[in-house]
């Protein structure tokens, strides 16, 4: 009876150190996989993707394993944020940023600029603005942020005239004249390179226009410059990431990188400039 009791005992004891042990084997097994899992970098579709792939690829020599998502619109990549299904993204300047940590209730934080874009406004159908006939179709971009851009331009184009004071945070309340009766048609950003054949007029970002292959980027009838840093693309992350050394390290390879500046120079032209 003692001889039985003892044995059980002991296999209790034994079954309980080795479930403890198993389970100490996979959280190892899960700490090494955290170790060795690639950085994720979220971008939106672009001509961008380019540069940010020839980083990588530098990143992967340096023993840095860097994996590049996709995503087709510019909702997304701050949801997988915050989901946690990538660790930074790249894709929005700081207005944009402000506005979706406001409506997402995300609290996402810049850590690095990136390059500034030109936008302008575009046109297949005039070679001026003068020759925009009353009621023209206007294309402008949806969001809270870039539609103000657009307005900014049309206003800046002798086509429109805003309130007095009236910034990027414009929208279409804050028109006070507009003699040529202009039809304001807001689009998905990513969308207004492809709205060209339908509208007279359109807001452009030359990045989209040259992924589309709708017209020449650099045929806009007017541009926004880029000595505005205020619409530097950022590098975006959660609060907990913001001394991450692999996303540090990946940053630094991109703005110091001389292929990564070619591949931009290949991509953009003088269509975009640095602020870092």
């Amino acid at each position: 009876m003692l001889h039985a009791v003892f044995s059980a005992r002991f296999s209790a004891g034994r079954v309980a150190r080795l479930l403890a042990a198993a389970v100490l084997g996979v959280a190892l097994l899960n700490g090494a996989h955290a170790d060795t899992a690639p950085l994720k970098v979220g971008i939106s579709t672009s001509p961008q993707i380019e540069a940010l792939k020839v980083a990588a690829k530098e990143a992967k020599a340096q023993g840095l394993d860097v994996k590049i998502v996709e995503f087709t619109d510019w909702n997304t990549p701050n949801a997988a944020l915050a989901n946690k299904d990538i660790d930074v993204n790249y894709f929005q300047h700081i207005p944009f940023l402000e506005n979706a940590n406001k409506q997402g209730g995300y609290n996402f934080v810049s850590i690095a600029p990136g390059t500034i874009m030109k936008i302008g406004l575009y046109s297949k159908k005039v070679k001026s603005f003068s020759e925009l006939k009353d009621g023209a179709k206007v294309a402008i971009a949806n969001d809270p942020v870039n539609g103000g851009r657009g307005l900014l331009l049309l206003q800046r184009a002798g086509l429109i005239t805003l309130k007095p004071g009236a910034d990027y945070r414009a929208t279409t309340h804050d028109i006070v004249a507009n003699p040529k009766h202009l039809k304001i048609i807001p689009l998905e950003a990513s969308q207004l390179a492809r709205s060209l054949d339908d509208v007279d007029l359109a807001q452009g970002y030359p990045s989209f226009i040259k992924l589309a292959g709708t017209t020449d980027p650099n045929s806009a009838l007017l541009f926004d410059g880029t000595e505005n840093k205020i619409f530097a693309i950022q590098w975006v992350v959660r609060p907990d990431s913001v001394n991450d050394p692999r996303i540090r390290k990946f940053i630094s390879i991109y703005q110091h990188s001389p292929a990564v500046r070619k591949a931009l120079d290949n991509a953009f032209g003088s269509l975009y400039a640095i602020a870092w």
